[in-house]
């Protein structure tokens, strides 16, 4: 697999975004990164490393629906005629289907209420978001993948897993990397980072139970055990599996740090929880804040270790065993 990675700028969100060009029969890029100038002054001098353009793009894969990933989709299409292809959880949304863009707008709001969000807080954050709609660039037209889809790319092949969680449609790519010795690799997107733990709850509003859901992807990885992942943000992860463990553990810790709360603190709705957690929240986070917050009250509630009453979240087994909440992994 004749892999090249471009390295694409990001201020607003995580940062230090990748793009990934596949090069061959099927001249594929895996994700795109926001759509700002800067970022596709990044991506064209990327391409123009290996001595391609725009033009030469056939196939354009998109590992979830964030902006961050699929922003400069639609205007590269355009361009070069490329398929553009994502899970079909997560396509109508980079799309821009208006039926799914409300949607998720309406889940939004009946967020905000349900997790107790001040009036203040919530105008700063749509604030925010408005302030940064441009990055989503041009809607694309996208032909949906689905679970263990078989996709030809570059001089290979490319398997699709889907790993939900930190959004509904987040799909790794994987392929045989058999070439320099490093076994099966995989494109995972924001499934797993190599230094932040991806937001759950927040990220994907329309995920029902998050942290459950994400908690069985990390499994799948544990259990799949692929050589290398190749991130949506920063450098190459080495052991996934390791990795994905790491992650697992600190969503066991978050867990106890909020039957904490409740316990010290007495009925409490999702936004004081993560003022707890995370204290003073601003722009992006107070979405992620709350919404991580959430999914682990909702792990809690569904585990019957707590109970909602209205936006509040109680205490009914005091003394939990945390670790039984979160499968045994060979870690």
């Amino acid at each position: 697999m004749d892999l090249h990675r471009i390295r694409l700028g990001n201020t607003v969100f995580e940062g230090r975004n990748n793009a990934y060009l596949l090069s061959g029969e099927v001249t594929t890029l895996v994700d795109v990164g926001a759509s700002l100038d800067e970022i596709r002054d990044d991506l064209d001098a990327g391409l123009d490393e290996v001595g391609l353009g725009v033009s030469d793009i056939d196939q354009i894969l998109l590992t979830h629906w964030h902006a961050d990933h699929t922003g400069l989709a639609g205007e590269l299409q355009a361009e070069s005629g490329a398929v553009v292809r994502a899970h079909e959880a997560d396509a109508p949304l980079i799309a821009g289907e208006t039926d799914a863009v409300q949607a998720e707008r309406d889940i939004r709001l009946r967020r905000f209420d349900e997790w107790g969000i001040p009036e203040g807080k919530r105008e700063e954050l749509v604030s925010f978001l408005e302030m940064h709609d441009d990055l989503e660039g041009e809607s694309a037209d996208v032909t949906p993948l689905t679970d263990g889809e078989r996709i030809d790319a570059g001089d290979g092949e490319l398997e699709v897993h889907h790993l939900p969680g930190h959004a509904a449609g987040l799909t790794a790519f994987a392929f045989d990397g058999g070439s320099d010795g490093n076994g099966e690799e995989a494109f995972v997107g924001d499934a797993i980072l190599p230094k932040y733990t991806p937001n759950v709850g927040g990220a994907d509003l329309r995920v029902e139970r998050p942290l459950q859901t994400y908690v069985e992807s990390l499994v799948s990885l544990i259990d799949w055990d692929v050589d290398r992942a190749w991130p949506g943000h920063r450098d190459p992860i080495d052991d996934p599996s390791a990795r994905a463990a790491t992650i697992l553990e600190h969503h066991r810790e978050r867990t106890e740090r909020v039957v904490n709360t409740l316990r010290d603190h007495g009925p409490a709705d999702a936004w004081t929880v993560s003022a707890r957690l995370f204290g003073e929240l601003e722009n992006i986070h107070i979405l992620h804040g709350p919404g991580e917050a959430w999914a682990h009250l909702d792990h809690l509630v569904h585990a019957d270790v707590a109970a909602r009453e209205g936006n509040e979240y109680r205490l009914v087994e005091s003394d939990p065993d945390i670790s039984a909440l979160f499968p045994k992994t060979k870690y």
